[in-house]
């Protein structure tokens, strides 16, 4: 109930539900992905590694490599992983900019097939990162996380547009193969393959090896064996069927005539033969047969080939008339070699070298086409990840009852259709195109090596090595860590991104792609995407979601066995669970798991309907289930407006961690596991007692230990960096003498109190309008709030200085800089670096650095002066580090790197100084601020204490919030929040109201009533000012705010003369380059309306790109003089250089007729000209 010791007990308001299924590991999704790949488990105990997954499958699907003679043959005899060779730790990685990875090996043979010969060499293969335990890559000393991508599966996939009905084998490596029948085309189904031009379907399935009519038949229809009548009459009924084998004479034996062909239709005077050639029953088509294609399709295809590629005399296509046309699509203009084209076609499906369906594609396949058996990765072997061609008669038979309407065309946004590839697959299939290259240059030189050649000589790992890089460093799915706080920090581990390589385009994504889906239930967030053009395409992991081995969203749910509800639950993905009726999790149960209600409300397959008890098969786990972590930490969400919980969601990733941060008094009992999983916390390995503690280390004796005296050391980080500036600080919650259970928190970390999330502050509010301060979403705020630094934060920038090796010797580190008074060098120590605990403003030197100046215009006298005094008289320039504009605090931090101690840095670096300046800000003016329910403004007033509208009991509010942002925007959970945490202030509480389960208005009322408070939370408040009280009673009470990243500090800039762009000599734009604001040509057309000339003239000329005058107003406002006039603008001959560039002499004359010179160029053909004359 209160917070004590170092956890805080929170009171559970609102409905229960029974919890059955913890919560995952949030970071799971990135850690068992990346385990996967490397498989460090299987190898840390002397296993062999899968050959199905990871780096594993990358090494078997490459190795042997034989060599086109065959007389060379590289085998490979498995990987290690040296976890003794990892040359930084996490820290020093950070610290020094590397990369925290590991050295992988792999043991290489060389057979010599003649001889026999095996030469074994166990050879490097490169670093590859290492993933932390907190789910990220430490790459050149910045933290990276791979976002997982959300694709479109490989399979099967069938669909309806405009009128063409169409099937797509999407395979996970090689040729796409469609299917489609057109509307106008009269039943007639063609291939498409690599989205080239139509073959006929019939055609395509002899080339594959159906090469027969019987053959094409016997596959897609069933028979009946019917008797013939001798009477014709008799045989009416059968006149319009279709025969189902070649039908041949009784007579001449083996070389028997054939009288019907497999697909013939049997007309009057075919039975009439038949019958007289004395065959008494024949094989026909069942139409009927359940398991026959209720279409005659395949049969009107039939005689498209009869007319287009039968020659006269035969009954069926020769091997040229169907290669010819095929091989013509494929590959135009070029020679049919008909062995080859026999050979080549088959390959480009049936061949693993060349197509790879993926154990994901084969599982598609058979969960589409009914062969159910699930296939374990086990048990997956290559045959199987290629098709087959039943898969190709089972996908036409479909497209064909979707035609006809027997079956439904699939829907592409359905999650059984798209799934997700998480780190450890996209690195995988980086290192698969590298290992191929390595494969094609290991193949080229074992033509050239010689007899002498060994492993290494054939194996270059440079692909490899570079695969590795590219991915890490430039991929679009490793991103920067947003670490802000850390939320934002375990959300950007948890994001889905439809975007990247192999996915959708953020320009071409349809209303479709991005909107909420009925199968995202339970997988994916319906709240939180951002706003603006990526809405939709990048999405979060809803709480309870898995991921499956074949990469599809899982959802967990509770049986429901003869209408009780077990404690038992069950992963289903989105296919799995249309089949079944399931109830809400807020469905009422009795403790033996009987539903109370009769009707239940239950939902299928997009559906939302009512069921009785027996017919309800699953019920949710849990009501949080449908959203994401920080939806879910958004309390009376219910309450909310879908579109403010968005933005709730967000901005709750962008509060910046505060000095002194505070758990809600209002959470929904997730704030603990979020911090937990978000891996700013520090946590026990094993129980044991605490025997020591301090601000930079905690020891724990642990209670069961193999070595004698043994003590764990953990390690307190201490105002470090984060990658978005925020500071990264961690202080022990354990005292000495204690005793903690293993994996228990020991220390918080940022934004983090007593082991529970804390991105903000408690305060009283009153929502009341004063004086238009706080007028559209404006916040008045009380000086009290500034004073004591309720929303102080701490901020670090790090400044970097290169020492280089020049062509006219060495930079310098020193102290003694040219035309630099003692003052300004008095926080520098003898080698020119700024003392830690300094305290800097923008201009003071950091790093005092010199540069050798050119030598080339050295006189005689300069000469004589270097040969007696030496380097002394040399010239240099000052080019030291110095405070930028908008940056002052205190220095914490210098690290210096040294090529001469074995650091490794840039070529031409031979040392790398970093300074790191923390600064206090404080709450001001012009700041963000945002509660949890997208209710956010910016600071308008610090207004004093005592000004401050005040309570009949004296306390003055903290904050003064617009009522009228409240009914506009639908947001009502700030209310309800505001008055049951007035509440939990009064009575000293810490309540648990669980999204969708939250608190009622009765349940409010009654700790309302507890408090002493009034019940509708609203109070007579008093004018600050006047001590008047105001005319209506104001809603008031505590709230859960939060100060934001975007800080009045980093945007307010201003600027008098700096850099102009080279070519229009206009000043920048932009913060980042010290740039002006743009003058548009609406501004231009305000100034105009007011007639304000000069001013105009001044803002377009000497103010921007006028580059004579600018020089000369500066040289006059130094001297004291009057201002000149304004010159010609740079824009202006610009423009006459693009008229020229357009070949139109144009030029310019002053009032005296004269020609006006704009270039050098101008200026000698006017000199020449005048001379002349």
């Amino acid at each position: 109930m209160v917070a004590k010791g170092n956890s805080i007990t929170r009171k559970f308001v609102g409905t229960h539900s029974q919890e059955v299924c913890e919560l995952p590991n949030l970071v799971g999704i990135q850690l068992d992905s990346y385990e996967r790949f490397l498989q460090l488990d299987r190898l840390k105990k002397q296993m062999e590694p899968d050959p199905n997954f990871g780096l594993e499958q990358v090494f078997q699907s490459t190795f042997p490599i034989e060599s086109q003679n065959g007389e060379m043959c590289l085998h490979y005899h498995g990987y290690t992983i040296d976890f003794d060779n990892i040359k930084f730790s996490e820290i020093e990685c950070k610290r020094k900019g590397r990369t925290f990875s590991i050295p992988i090996k792999a043991t290489i043979s060389l057979e010599l097939t003649g001889t026999g010969e095996l030469r074994q060499r166990e050879i490097f293969f490169g670093d590859i990162p290492l993933m932390t335990d907190r789910g990220t890559f430490i790459i050149n000393g910045a933290e990276r996380v791979v976002v997982s991508q959300i694709h479109r599966s490989p399979g099967v996939i069938f669909s309806d547009e405009k009128g063409v009905y169409s099937s797509r084998i999407i395979p996970y490596r090689g040729s796409w193969l469609e299917f489609e029948i057109d509307n106008k085309k009269k039943d007639l189904i063609f291939a498409k393959i690599d989205r080239k031009k139509r073959i006929l379907g019939t055609l395509f399935l002899r080339a594959i090896g159906l090469d027969s009519r019987e053959k094409i038949v016997a596959h897609f229809y069933k028979s009946k064996t019917v008797e013939l009548a001798k009477d014709l009459q008799a045989n009416n009924e059968f006149v319009g069927s279709i025969a189902f084998t070649d039908i041949y004479s009784t007579k001449g034996g083996k070389a028997a005539k054939k009288l019907l062909r497999a697909g013939d239709e049997l007309s009057p005077t075919y039975i009439e033969a038949l019958v007289k050639d004395g065959l008494t029953s024949i094989q026909i088509i069942d139409e009927d047969h359940p398991e026959s294609l209720h279409s005659r399709m395949v049969i009107n295809c039939f005689e498209v080939e009869d007319a287009k590629y039968t020659q006269d005399g035969y009954d069926e296509p020769m091997k040229e008339d169907v290669l010819s046309p095929i091989y013509a699509v494929l590959q135009p203009g070029e020679m049919i070699a008909i062995e080859r084209a026999e050979k080549d076609l088959p390959d480009m499906f049936f061949s693993s070298r060349r197509y790879d369906l993926g154990s994901v594609g084969r599982y598609k396949f058979n969960k589409k086409f009914g062969t159910d058996e699930e296939i374990d990765d086990e048990d997956a072997s290559t045959e199987l990840t290629v098709l087959t061609p039943q898969d190709i008669v089972n996908t036409m038979g479909f497209l064909i009852k979707v035609y006809i309407g027997e079956e439904n065309v699939d829907d592409i946004d359905h999650l059984g259709n798209r799934r997700v590839r998480s780190v450890g697959e996209l690195l995988q299939n980086q290192l698969s195109a590298a290992f191929a290259r390595m494969e094609r240059i290991a193949r080229e030189r074992m033509n050239l090596e010689s007899n002498q050649v060994k492993p290494q000589d054939l194996v270059s790992i440079k692909p490899v090595v570079a695969a590795i890089k590219e991915f890490f460093g430039s991929s679009q799915l490793s991103q920067f860590m947003d670490q802000v706080n850390p939320l934002a920090e375990l959300t950007h581990k948890r994001r889905l991104n439809a975007l990247g390589p192999g996915g959708l385009s953020r320009d071409r994504a349809s209303f479709e792609v991005r909107d909420v889906h009925y199968t995202h239930y339970g997988r994916m967030c319906p709240i939180e995407t951002p706003e603006g053009p990526n809405i939709g395409l990048i999405v979060s992991l809803a709480n309870y979601t898995r991921v499956n081995k074949h990469g599809f969203l899982e959802s967990p749910y509770r049986r429901v066995v003869d209408g009780v509800v077990s404690t038992n639950y069950r992963y289903l993905d989105a296919n799995d669970e249309e089949k079944f009726f399931i109830a809400q999790a807020n469905s009422k149960i009795d403790d033996d798991g009987n539903f109370l209600e009769t009707d239940i409300p239950v939902r299928r397959s997009g559906d939302y309907t009512t069921r009785t008890a027996n017919e309800v098969k699953y019920m949710d786990v849990s009501p949080m289930q449908v959203i994401s972590v920080a939806a879910s930490l958004i309390p009376f969400l219910e309450h909310d407006d879908a579109n403010r919980a968005l933005m709730g969601s967000n901005m709750q990733r962008q509060a910046v961690p505060l000095l002194f941060p505070e758990a809600p008094y209002v959470g929904t009992g997730m704030e603990a596991k979020t911090a937990y999983d978000s891996g700013v916390l520090l946590k026990t390995k094993r129980a044991g007692t605490v025997s020591y503690v301090s601000s930079v280390r905690i020891e724990i004796t642990p209670d069961e230990s193999e070595i004698e005296g043994e003590i764990d050391t953990y390690v307190v980080q201490k105002f470090e960096r984060t990658n978005q500036d925020t500071c990264f600080n961690q202080k022990p919650i354990v005292s000495h003498g204690q005793h903690v259970d293993a994996g228990q928190v020991i220390a918080d970390g940022p934004a983090t109190e007593k082991g529970e999330l804390a991105l903000g502050r408690n305060i009283l509010v009153g929502f009341v309008p004063w004086n238009g301060y706080n007028y559209e979403d404006a916040v008045l705020i009380s000086e009290r709030v500034v004073k004591e630094d309720i929303y102080t934060s701490i901020h670090i920038k790090e400044f970097t200085t290169d020492i280089r090796e020049t062509k006219l010797g060495p930079e310098k580190l020193t102290r003694d800089i040219p035309n630099t008074s003692e003052k300004n060098l008095e926080q520098l120590d003898e080698d020119g670096i700024v003392r830690i605990g300094s305290v800097v403003r923008p201009g003071h030197i950091l790093v005092g650095k010199v540069t050798p100046k050119s030598e080339s215009d050295t006189t005689p006298e300069f000469k004589l002066l270097n040969s007696i005094f030496g380097e002394k008289a040399k010239e240099v320039r000052d080019t030291s580090l110095k405070v930028p504009h908008g940056t002052e605090g205190t220095v914490i931090d210098i690290q210096r790197l040294k090529r001469s101690e074995g650091d490794e840095l840039p070529p031409g670096v031979d040392e790398m100084v970093k300074v790191l300046i923390a600064t206090k800000r404080k709450l001001r003016q012009g700041d963000k601020m945002a509660g949890r329910h997208g209710n956010k403004g910016v600071v308008a007033r610090v207004l004093p204490e005592e000004d401050m509208p005040y309570m009949a009991d004296g306390t003055p509010l903290d904050v003064c919030l617009n009522p009228l942002g409240v009914p506009s925007r639908m947001n009502i959970g700030q209310l309800m929040e505001t008055q049951l945490g007035w509440a939990g202030h009064v009575l000293n509480e810490w309540y648990s109201s669980p999204v969708f389960q939250s608190a009622s208005v009765d349940e409010i009322e009654a700790k309302m009533k507890e408090a002493n408070l009034p019940v509708t939370s609203k109070t007579t408040l008093f004018d600050g000012r006047t001590g008047v009280p105001f005319v209506n009673p104001v809603f008031c009470g505590y709230i859960y705010y939060l100060k934001l990243h975007h800080l009045v500090d980093d945007k307010m800039h201003a600027r008098s003369t700096g850099p102009y762009s080279l070519v229009t000599q206009q000043p920048l734009g932009g913060k980042a380059q010290f740039g002006g604001q743009r003058l548009g040509e609406m501004e231009v057309w305000a100034l105009e309306a007011y007639g304000a000339a000069n001013t105009l003239q001044e803002l377009l000329t000497i103010k921007s790109d006028d580059m004579n005058g600018r020089v000369k107003i500066y040289e006059s406002i130094v001297k004291g003089e009057p201002a000149t006039n304004a010159g010609m603008p740079e824009a202006f001959n610009v423009l006459v250089q693009e008229v020229r560039g357009l070949a139109l002499d144009m030029s310019v004359y002053d009032s005296k007729g004269r020609q006006v010179p704009l270039t050098e160029r101008d200026e000698e053909l006017i000199n020449k000209r005048n001379s002349n004359n």
